[in-house]
């Protein structure tokens, strides 16, 4: 009975050993979480990022990985994803480019701690481009020298070679490689040549890394030689393994069905809105409320509610969307035409789509690129507007009225054919006789033609009212008189 005792003893204790082992073995594991940054830098992708990070602020022993595969984008954005990532604390990012950083991608690989490049990689060339009339250029000094700064507070931060990160921005520097007193290091042209004689004498070894009139852009092999990448590896496994992380529960954070579809909207954005404007502008002239004013609320309704989503509307914007659609529903319904409170539904609809491309309001003198991006998307909005106003007219002149030789209606089976009073005897009208719209034609209304109000059609075209008009011809009973220019 009492070695029966000590056996169950002794099996309880190995099991809660066993066990204890198992569940520590289990805690051991370090949780990664990867997080894809691919494609075009752009409000959505910022919002992706920010949205993935928010998630798992708490995990304060996480270790995050940024895996890399963009030409870049805009500047705003990546530096919006480089503020989130640089919020995270110390010796937790990990960059691993998994393709290419280029560009903005070259600006956020840099933002986190550890930089880690798969076989056969790029990195770098990080020139800030703007459109210009003549195509694309190189943007200004002042740009150059907001993101020269940023990319030298990166490199200081997270021990990059400072001199080498800067001349990924700027192509007018030059850049050694010296060794001085058995050292080497990273010197510009102008700090070289601010050596002093018995300085430059110490000098063993000068090599030319970026010349005059280039980018700095490696390979993966490159930019482990200049300090950058930690080493070339395989996968992101054998990163993890080179950076002592051999247990690993990796969770990967995908973007929501959501957020891809806003980054798929993004390309669609610009043609949206040139049909919602037109749609609105048509249902403008048009008379009553119809498929147009849908079209065109239901269009411009999904740019501003996209524009929300990737943080760059907000309630501002919206409440500017909603003024513009109440004060053209005064136009449509309660003040026929297209006078003041159309016009200036329009303008604060323009108003509110040129903020809800833009994270400010006012361009921060700091930011040039602010600038920049204001004229961008004034011009992007105001020419929208002036092209769907020229595809409104075209459809109104010429595609409109053709669908009444389609669909007709309503439909008889008897026709009232010879139930017709004769205008031309009853009235005494002939072509040729002038008057004036008494309503607007749209393409129906009433004419007055000889102090007699009559019931008349145009060909197609809209006729506002008090406009001089002219009998063009008679045919079964219809009055069609045109615009005479008087």
């Amino acid at each position: 009975m009492g070695q029966r005792k000590y056996l169950i003893i002794f099996l309880i204790g190995y099991f809660f050993l066993f066990f204890g082992n198992f569940v520590f073995a289990e805690q051991k594991k370090q949780k990664v979480y990867v997080i894809p940054v691919t494609g075009t830098v752009e409000p959505g992708m910022a919002a992706y990022v920010k949205r993935a990070l928010e998630d798992i602020k708490n995990e304060t022993d996480a270790v995050f990985v940024f895996k890399l595969d963009t030409f870049g984008g805009r500047v705003d954005a990546a530096l919006d994803i480089v503020d989130a990532i640089s919020n995270i604390p110390k010796g937790k990012t990990i960059a691993f480019v998994e393709k290419r950083a280029i560009s903005a991608g070259a600006l956020i690989a840099l933002s986190s701690n550890v930089l880690v490049m798969k076989d056969n990689t790029i990195i770098g060339d990080c020139a800030p481009i703007i459109q210009t009339k003549e195509g694309q250029k190189m943007a200004g000094e002042k740009v150059q020298t907001v993101l020269r700064a940023r990319f030298r507070a990166l490199a200081k931060k997270n021990n990059y070679p400072v001199v080498l990160a800067e001349s990924m921005v700027t192509i007018d520097m030059e850049v050694y490689e010296v060794i001085m007193n058995d050292q080497k290091s990273y010197m510009d042209k102008k700090a070289y040549d601010d050596l002093t004689e018995k300085e430059k004498k110490t000098i063993t070894s000068k090599k030319t890394i970026v010349s005059k009139g280039e980018l700095l852009t490696m390979d993966d092999v490159e930019a482990f030689d200049l300090g950058f990448s930690q080493k070339s590896v395989k996968d992101i496994n054998q990163a993890l393994s080179l950076l002592g992380y051999e247990t690993t529960h990796i969770v990967t954070i995908e973007e929501s069905w959501s957020e891809s579809l806003v980054r798929f909207l993004q390309t669609f954005l610009p043609v949206l809105m040139l049909i919602g404007i037109g749609a609105i502008y048509t249902e403008i002239k048009a008379p009553g409320f119809g498929v147009p004013g849908i079209i065109g609320i239901l269009c411009l309704g999904i740019v501003f509610f996209n524009q929300y989503l990737v943080g760059l509307a907000d309630h501002t914007e919206l409440i500017l969307l909603l003024i513009g659609v109440l004060l053209l529903g005064v136009e449509v319904f309660v003040l026929p035409g297209f006078g003041i409170a159309g016009i200036s539904g329009l303008i604060v609809i323009a108003a509110g789509l040129v903020l809800s491309f833009q994270g400010f309001v006012v361009p921060d003198p700091s930011f040039p690129w602010e600038g920049e991006l204001l004229i961008k998307n004034l011009a992007q909005v105001f020419g929208s507007f002036i092209f769907a106003f020229l595809i409104s007219l075209f459809s109104l002149r010429f595609i409109l009225p053709q669908f009444s030789k389609i669909v007709k209606g309503p439909y008889l089976e008897a026709t009232l054919e010879q139930s017709h009073v004769d205008t031309t005897k009853e009235l005494g009208l002939m072509p040729g006789d002038k008057g004036v719209a008494h309503t607007f034609l749209r393409p129906s209304g009433k004419v007055i033609i000889g102090n007699k109000k009559i019931d008349a059609i145009t060909q197609g075209e809209f006729i506002e009212q008090g406009t001089s008009v002219i009998i063009d011809k008679i045919e079964q009973n219809h009055v069609i008189v045109k615009f005479i220019d008087t």
